[in-house]
Formats: C-alpha cells, structure tokens, sequence
C-alpha cells in the first residue's frame, strides 16, 4: 500500500497541472497513465478527443517546462464516462436606478411614429424588468 502513495501522488501533480494548463478542458479529460513518457488521458467523446488534439503541443511544451518528460500524449474516448453537467453560470445584468429611469425617460421622450413604436416598447419592458 505504501509502495503506491508516490504513484497517486505523482499522478494527481500530474492532474493539477494539466487541469492548470488547460482550465478550459480540465472537466473533460483525466491522466490514466504516465510511464516512459507517454501520456494518456481519457476523454468522454470523439468531440472533446478531436478539440484536445488541437491543444496537445501546447500541452506537451507546459508539461515540459513544469519538469515533466512527455514525449508523447495519447487520448482514449471512454463512453461511458460521462461529460460533467455544470453549466456556466449566466451572468444577470444589475442596472442601477438611475439608468432604469433614464430608459423610461428616453422612451416617453421618443415621438410618438410608427418607426420608434418597436423602440418605445422595447425600453419599457427593459425598464420593467429591471425594476
């Protein structure tokens, strides 16, 4: 049990540093392996494998500069694994008061005309949904 302890270790840096490289796929992609230079993660689907092989040289000179001996990265689709179900979180747009009425004030200062009709009730929803 001991004897596997530098192993875990050695493979979880591994993980960190790969995650801090490519934030992006960190999600997707996991180290299965890493003897005599040869890298393989694992990957949900053939999608994520064909952006990552974008990524890979990147990869590989990071990994080098971080002191690891990467000659060679392999990607292996596993199915079954599934992609992580968080969604980025949608920002929601916090206008001050005065900017709410200055919406109202620009659509009851518009003229009355068929051309800014659209506008007009444009700014008033905007205006009523930010109250």
């Amino acid at each position: 049990m001991a004897s596997l302890l530098p192993a875990a270790m050695r493979m979880a840096r591994l993980q960190s540093d790969c995650a801090a490289i490519l934030p992006v796929m960190a999600g997707n992609t996991d180290v299965i392996s890493f003897q005599d230079g040869a890298l393989v993660l694992a990957v949900p689907s053939s999608a994520v494998a064909a952006r990552m092989k974008q990524m890979l040289p990147k990869l590989q000179s990071a990994l080098a500069q971080r002191g690891w001996a990467v000659e060679s990265v392999k990607l292996k689709v596993q199915v079954a694994r599934a992609m992580p179900d968080s969604k980025p979180q949608m920002r929601t747009l916090e206008l001050p008061k005065t900017a709410v009425q200055a919406f109202e004030e620009l659509a009851e200062s518009l003229e009355d005309s068929s051309q800014n009709k659209g506008l007009v009730a444009a700014l008033r929803r905007l205006a009523e949904k930010r109250k």
